[in-house]
C-alpha cells in the first residue's frame, strides 16, 4: 500500500474542547498537533491517521478510507485506542503523560502533556555540528533515566518497539522522556491483532523483520543499544536484516576504543547481539550494568580522547618496565 500525503487539521479548529494551534510532527501512522485546552494550557494531540490506509484532502475533517482498507484501519484504530488507555495508566516522569483520548472525525485522538525541549536526535546533530559527540557521563545519565521509564512501560504489559533518538525527548531541564508509542500496540500476551510492523532501519531488532517471531523486553533493549550507539557514532547501526547477510558492526565497535570505556562499548555490543538470548533480558539487568562504574575513566570523546588513551597506555607500559609504576592503573 502506497503512503499518501494527508492534509493536517486546520489551525484554529475547535475539537472536543481543544483548539488546534499548528501541526508539529507527522509520520506513517499519525499527525501530532500543538493545541490549547479549555484553560489555555498547551497540550500535544496525536491523531491516528495511517497514510497507507486513509486519505484526507485539504478542507476535509474526516479521512476517506477505501472499503478494502477499512478492516485494517479499524484494527489499528482499536489498537491506538487501547494504547492510549494503557499509557494513561502510566504516571512516570520519564514517560510522556497521556491526559485524555477521544473519538472524532471517524478516527481517534490522544491528548498528551506538552513540554518544551528537543529530541535526543537533535542533540546529537548539534554536537556533531560542533565536531563533538555526547560524552560517556551524558549517555549513562540519560539512558539510566530512559530505562526507568521503559521499565514502567514493560511493567504495564507494553512494548515500545520504536525506540530511537527521535523518540527520546529532552526537556529543558535535561531529563529525558519516552515519546511516540506508535508501535506499542503489541502487548506481552499477544491478544491484540497485529498490524504490519512499522520499524526504523538500524534501530529495529532482527525479530521485527521475522513474521511471528517472539517479541519481548529484549526487543526494546536492542533499540536502546542502537540509540546509545547513535550517540557515540552519530548514525544508526547497520540494519539488522543486512547484518544477517554480512555483519560489519565489529569494525564500528573497534573505532570506539579510547573514546568510551570498554565497559560501555561492551554493553552496547551486548544489546546489539542479533541472537535474542545473547542480549540482556530485562531492563533491570541493563540498568545494573549501566550503573556500574567503569574500571577506567572514560576518555573525552573524539580525537582528544583517542590521544589521551594512547598516552595512558604508554605511561602504563613505561611504569611496568621500571618496576616502580603501578601496572594496575589504566
Amino acid at each position: 500500500m502506497a503512503a499518501q500525503n494527508n492534509a493536517p487539521l486546520p489551525d484554529g479548529l475547535e475539537i472536543a474542547g481543544y483548539r488546534i494551534v499548528k501541526k508539529i510532527a507527522s509520520g506513517g501512522f499519525s499527525i501530532v498537533y500543538l493545541a490549547d485546552d479549555a484553560d489555555g494550557a498547551a497540550v500535544a494531540i496525536k491523531e491516528y491517521l495511517p497514510s497507507a490506509l486513509a486519505l484526507r484532502q485539504p478542507g476535509q475533517l474526516a479521512p476517506a478510507i477505501s472499503k478494502a482498507n477499512l478492516p485494517v484501519f479499524r484494527i489499528g484504530l482499536k489498537c491506538f485506542f487501547e494504547e492510549g488507555r494503557a499509557l494513561a495508566r502510566i504516571s512516570h516522569q520519564n514517560v510522556v503523560r497521556v491526559l485524555n483520548f477521544f473519538r472524532a472525525n471517524d478516527t481517534v485522538y490522544m491528548v498528551m502533556a506538552y513540554e518544551s525541549g528537543y529530541s535526543l536526535q537533535e542533540h546529537i546533530a548539534r554536537q556533531r555540528k560542533k565536531g563533538a559527540q555526547p560524552g560517556e557521563a551524558f549517555i549513562r545519565q540519560i539512558f539510566l533515566q530512559v530505562l526507568n521509564g521503559l521499565r514502567e512501560v514493560h511493567a504495564n504489559g507494553l512494548l515500545h518497539l520504536d525506540l530511537k533518538p527521535a523518540n527520546i525527548y529532552l526537556r529543558t531541564d535535561g531529563t529525558p522522556m519516552l515519546l511516540d508509542f506508535g508501535a506499542a500496540r503489541q502487548s506481552f500476551n499477544g491478544e491484540l491483532p497485529k498490524l504490519t510492523p512499522m520499524y526504523t532501519p538500524g534501530f529495529a531488532p532482527p525479530e521485527l523483520y521475522v513474521k511471528g517471531a517472539a517479541l519481548g523486553p529484549w526487543s526494546d533493549l536492542y533499540s536502546i543499544g542502537a540509540s546509545m550507539f547513535a550517540c557515540m557514532v552519530g548514525s544508526p547501526p547497520q540494519p539488522a536484516d543486512q547484518r544477517k547477510r554480512e555483519d560489519k558492526m565489529e569494525g564500528h565497535f573497534a573505532r570506539l576504543d579510547g573514546a568510551y570505556s570498554p565497559e560501555l562499548v561492551q554493553l552496547v555490543r551486548a544489546c546489539l547481539m542479533t541472537e535474542v538470548l545473547a542480549r540482556p533480558q530485562s531492563v533491570f539487568a541493563l540498568q545494573k550494568a549501566l550503573q556500574a562504574a567503569p574500571s577506567a575513566p572514560a576518555a573525552p570523546a573524539g580525537a582528544l580522547g583517542r590521544w589521551s588513551a594512547r598516552l595512558r597506555g604508554l605511561a602504563g607500559r613505561l611504569g611496568g618496565r621500571g618496576g616502580a609504576g603501578n601496572t594496575e592503573r589504566p
